[in-house]
């Protein structure tokens, strides 16, 4: 995606920017001077993208005139009449577009590159839209969108000339503007602005700029994908569901921003990023802690092939009086930035770690190695049970990739078909084309959270008996190599099953399977008759204590197999191991301490390799026979892998 952005860092690392002086004010009262101050800060400190945002009624300071019993009468700037100029007939402001040419001007003398969003209507709490059309529906209303189109033409027309512009953003968050009625009315907007971006400027790359879309719903992936070029994630884990279960130098919100942004790109089937991202400041944490969260997010999101991030935001922004700022407490203080341009520890360690990224002696990080295919299917939560699969893999020891049911499925040989909901199941087509590949010799992993699936006693060797209601939690106890694990894992129904040829690996008090293993075809079904991925996410902390809630057990489990080609293996579930293949005798491990304290781990390396060199961290060392390796709080240790052949 760098290459798609015209970046030489092989991570970039941003922010959004609003100046220090007047914040969403920044046009209205500009001030060029305390402008090329900010950016001065900005790029000392190590910040190399911004996205910048053009505030729509001042770009597009249109009013409606009318006359007798409310007739509209047509459009003015207050009482002037619209000039027959290419900018009057887009209702646009000389003087504003001149402002962001001089604000170009002083990022181009930092070397700061751009991301503008365009149709910035949304921001920060409050809804800015032009006179001439407050009231309207503004994702609908044909009038709201023919000005909206004038507007992104206009300005991409006039603008893209800039070398230091190197995006378009559809604007901040704009599926917040207003409500759609239904897929094919946001569809629709969508599809008009980013049409209008394309037809002035088709050399640079238009991002989509949303936020909490879905596989299913009236904003998805898969439209935003099909539209725009680059998709984005806001992943703040104060906002998102499920995700401030857990404190913030956890793994659940460190490795927030790597698991969504990689859900968006494979569902989506577009490069993300996560193009806004914080802790929401000094009510939630510490600097001290903000920094160790930066840290760890980074180094997760850059192990995982994203390409950057952007934080939110440059500056705080204490000092303002008007709205959103008098009214939403928590925008104050989130900048990276104090407006006396003190820089906090979050933007020193962002600085720190690109610096030591873009000098290891790899052109690029190799692409991880990925274990299985994780299915999301149509009635279930799929943002809770994306969570559940991520985490229970990050914390068995392998990775996963998403797709959705409506996409086609993948070459893999192993596929995780998680918490299985409601009556529809699978769709029956993509059901048979997944079985086909079992068939053929793939495993596949399914659990239930009352779901239907067709061919269940041929495929899991279980028929059921009965079903029912579930008066608590129940209690599974899995085969482990030093006896039995109890899991307590909430959930609704209890279905009562014979066993007709299934090997049991987990099992209820009085029997009844819970996880199981079979053969089908060439292939291997293991099922799990609890949702244990909504356990793993629904539940406060959960991943934060892995010992007392071991849920990643079973994935462990069922993943034996599949883990056997990795070069290196850690049994510790607090550390996130990711491996890079260079060549056939080369890997790269990427050891990532998701939680807050130090972390000594044994190293399981296959026979015949060794660590030939560290890149980051501490270097492992032979204690009585066992490498070992200490991995700091928040912090990680990149290894080069050698084979001795």
């Amino acid at each position: 995606m760098n290459q798609l952005l015209n970046l030489p860092s092989t991570f970039f690392v941003g922010c959004n920017y609003w100046a220090s002086h007047a914040g969403t004010a920044m046009w209205s009262d500009w001030n060029p001077e305390q402008v090329d101050l900010d950016l001065r800060r900005l790029s000392d400190a190590g910040i190399e993208v911004i996205r910048v945002f053009p505030l729509w009624p001042d770009f597009q300071p249109i009013e409606n005139m009318y006359t007798g019993e409310g007739q509209h009468f047509g459009y003015r700037f207050g009482e002037e009449r619209l000039p027959d100029t290419e900018a009057g007939k887009a209702g646009m402001s000389v003087e504003m577009m001149a402002r962001f040419q001089a604000f170009t001007e002083i990022a181009k003398k930092y070397d700061i590159k751009l991301i503008v969003g365009l149709i910035t209507g949304w921001m920060s709490g409050r809804l800015f839209v032009p006179p001439a059309l407050r009231g309207k529906a503004i994702l609908t209303d044909p009038d709201a969108i023919r000005w909206q189109v004038r507007f992104v033409q206009y300005f991409v027309k006039n603008m893209k000339h800039n070398d230091s512009i190197i995006a378009w953003d559809l604007g901040n968050e704009c599926n917040v503007m207003g409500k759609v009625a239904s897929q094919e009315e946001a569809y629709v907007w969508t599809a008009s602005i980013a049409n209008a971006i394309k037809a002035k400027d088709a050399t640079r790359p238009l991002i989509s700029g949303m936020h909490s879309l879905y596989p299913k719903g009236n904003w998805t992936m898969q439209d935003q994908g099909e539209l725009t070029d680059i998709l984005t994630t806001h992943p703040y884990p104060f906002w998102t569901p499920y995700m401030d279960f857990d404190p913030l130098t956890s793994m659940r919100p460190t490795i927030h921003a790597t698991m969504e942004s990689l859900l968006y790109a494979h569902i989506g089937e577009k490069p993300c990023f996560a193009e806004e991202m914080g802790t929401m400041g000094p009510m939630v944490c510490s600097e001290e802690v903000a920094a160790a969260f930066a840290r760890t997010s980074m180094l997760s999101q850059w192990a995982h092939g994203l390409p950057g991030l952007l934080w939110w935001c440059a500056n705080d922004q204490t000092k303002l009086n008007h709205a959103p700022y008098d009214w939403v407490a928590c925008e104050g203080e989130l900048g990276l930035m104090t407006e006396e341009g003190r820089v906090k520890p979050a933007l020193q360690e962002m600085g720190r770690l690109k610096k030591i990224i873009q000098s290891m002696p790899l052109e690029n990080l190799p692409a991880r190695s990925v274990e299985a295919v994780c299915i999301l299917n149509s009635t279930q939560d799929h943002w809770a049970t994306a969570i559940g699969s991520f985490l229970l893999a990050k914390q068995a020891g392998f990775d996963i990739d998403f797709r959705f049911e409506d996409q086609p499925l993948p070459d893999a040989n192993f596929y995780l078909l998680p918490c299985v909901t409601g009556v529809f199941g699978v769709a029956k087509q993509r059901w048979e084309q997944l079985l086909d590949k079992v068939r053929e010799g793939a495993t596949l992993y399914m659990s239930s959270n009352d779901g239907y699936m067709l061919n269940f006693a041929e495929l899991t060797g279980l028929t059921v008996q009965n079903r029912r209601r579930r008066a608590s939690e129940a209690v599974a106890y899995l085969q482990g190599d030093s006896g039995d694990i109890p899991l307590t894992i909430p959930s609704t129904f209890k279905l009562d099953f014979r066993n007709d040829r299934a090997e049991v690996l987990a099992a209820e008090a009085d029997g009844n399977p819970v996880l199981t293993k079979a053969t089908y075809g060439k292939g291997t079904v293991y099922f799990c008759a609890l949702p244990v991925e909504l356990a793993m996410s629904q539940q406060p902390g959960v991943s934060y204590n892995p010992d007392q809630f071991p849920y990643w057990k079973m994935y462990e489990t069922i993943s034996q197999e599949a883990r056997n080609a990795r070069v290196l293996h850690v049994k510790e579930p607090q550390i996130g191991l990711t491996e890079h293949t260079a060549d056939l005798n080369t890997t790269v491990a990427v050891l990532i301490n998701y939680s807050p304290e130090d972390r000594e781990v044994p190293l399981a390396i296959k026979s015949g390799w060794y660590v030939e060199e560290s890149l980051y961290g501490n270097r492992p060392q032979n204690v009585n026979g066992t490498v070992k390796v200490n991995v700091g709080a928040n912090d990680a240790a990149i290894v080069i892998l050698r084979n001795k052949q």
